[in-house]
């Protein structure tokens, strides 16, 4: 098959599209099948959640070497290896709730390699994807994330109930298989060159790695001056929100629907990929947004970033601390579709920002700025298990709506203050030569 026709930087952004939806499936089957056959063995919400959590711990781990590895090796050799090594691990290691160790090891692993796969994403296309089309590609290809959730939710529980939970990893590593197969076939580099206006603009060639034996001098990483920088600790910040309502809301809603609402997911029809669907369709209309207020200059780079993050996230605030007042199925869909929806419009603001301000370290600032929504996962998953814990002691079980209001409200206050932090320390111009 032949893609002469089309421009590889369309290419590049469809499997990288892809890349994040196979990825998504993973996180969210493991969630719904881990669940499934951690319920039948009697595992307790707090271990529960220490399993659900593990994964975060090896991806905050991977994230800056990620982008340092993409940065020195090239991206789109990192997330290859990435791939081969996660999907790998979900075809050897069986599901089984009683072998912890084992389970803890390969979701550990698991983490390690998805996490060099954002850092790459974000190399590979800094280096294809030009300024004027930067917020919608980048969008698209974030976009995958809440596709493959989506497909997850719909899909997998039925995989589940056929086949049985273990079969969820057999599909996940075959779907990883594939993509690399796809990447092995269709990916290439952009041209090394030294074209003034693509590397005036910070994409091209002139962003791939380079080595001694090349001409081009070794790219020193500024890690002083990334690590003290404003604007990139306003990213850090609001990435850090934006995966703590993730997470918490992906690995914690099954069991909202299952004990809170008493629903069973396989009971359920389509609609509980809902909220996920919402995230694909506004992840992208926000890229879109964003491209058109600035190719049209209606807004400066700056003041469209803010603009679209604070709009996000404060909606997704409000759906956040009203969701546990819903108690029927539909009204929780809707609630978790306004939030999530309203998060993955956020992203064109606080997400498309590491390009804005350091296009040559794209990767590197991505790693620094996922290592913290990383961190969200490995404390929202966990410390959300230890919640619901104590409010069944308080409540006696987790059908109360108390039982749940300090879950989603902590998310939602956490978005106010990034919120603010973003309007009062970012930026949308160059930072980093």
């Amino acid at each position: 098959m032949k893609l002469s026709n089309i421009p590889q930087r369309y290419v590049i952004v469809f499997l990288t599209f892809l890349s994040t939806s196979v990825c998504y499936i993973e996180r969210v089957g493991f969630s719904i099948a881990y669940t499934v056959a951690a319920d039948a063995v009697g595992i307790n919400q707090s271990s529960k959640g220490t399993i659900l959590s593990t994964f975060f711990i090896g991806y905050a781990c991977s994230q800056v070497p990620g982008g340092w590895a993409a940065q020195k090796i090239g991206g789109r050799k990192v997330l290859l290896m990435s791939f081969v090594l996660w999907s790998s691990t979900c075809f050897l290691v069986p599901l089984d709730p009683n072998r912890v160790g084992l389970l803890v090891f390969a979701r550990l692993l698991v983490g390690v390699a998805q996490g060099f796969i954002f850092p790459s994403i974000h190399t590979v296309l800094a280096q294809w994807v030009p300024p004027h089309e930067r917020s919608r590609l980048v969008s698209i290809t974030t976009s995958g994330m809440y596709l493959g959730a989506a497909l997850g939710m719909w899909l997998l529980p039925a995989l589940v109930e056929l086949r049985g939970p273990e079969s969820v990893f057999l599909a996940e590593a075959l779907a990883g298989v594939v993509w690399s197969l796809l990447w092995i076939r269709y990916a290439t580099d952009p041209p090394r060159s030294e074209h003034p206006k693509a590397a005036a603009a910070g994409f091209g060639g002139a962003l791939l790695p380079t080595n001694v034996n090349h001409h081009h001098k070794v790219t020193h990483i500024p890690w002083k001056k990334i690590m003290f920088s404003l604007p990139v600790w306003a990213i850090v910040v609001n990435n850090f929100t934006f995966h703590y309502a993730l997470y918490v809301l992906m690995n914690w809603l099954p069991t909202y629907f299952e004990l809170g609402l008493k629903v069973s997911l396989q009971g359920m029809d389509s609609s509980k990929m809902v909220p996920y669907l919402n995230m694909f369709v506004f992840s992208i209309v926000g890229g879109f947004i964003a491209d058109y207020l600035i190719t049209k200059r209606i807004l400066s780079v700056t003041r469209t970033r803010k603009f679209l993050n604070t709009v996000g996230f404060l909606v997704a605030s409000a759906a956040l601390m009203a969701l546990p007042q819903f108690r029927t199925s539909n009204g929780v869909i809707l609630c978790s579709s306004v939030a999530l929806g309203f998060l993955a419009l956020g992203r064109a603001g606080f997400a498309v920002n590491h390009m804005d301000i350091a296009p040559r370290y794209a990767g590197i600032v991505m790693g620094v700025s996922n290592t913290a929504g990383t961190l969200a996962g490995i404390i929202g998953v966990d410390l959300t298990g230890k919640l619901l814990e104590a409010s069944k002691l308080i409540y006696s079980d987790l059908s109360h709506p108390e039982s749940w209001r300090v879950v989603f409200f902590i998310p939602g206050l956490l978005c106010i203050f990034s919120t603010v932090v973003f309007l009062l320390f970012s930026t949308g111009e160059r930072i980093f030569d």
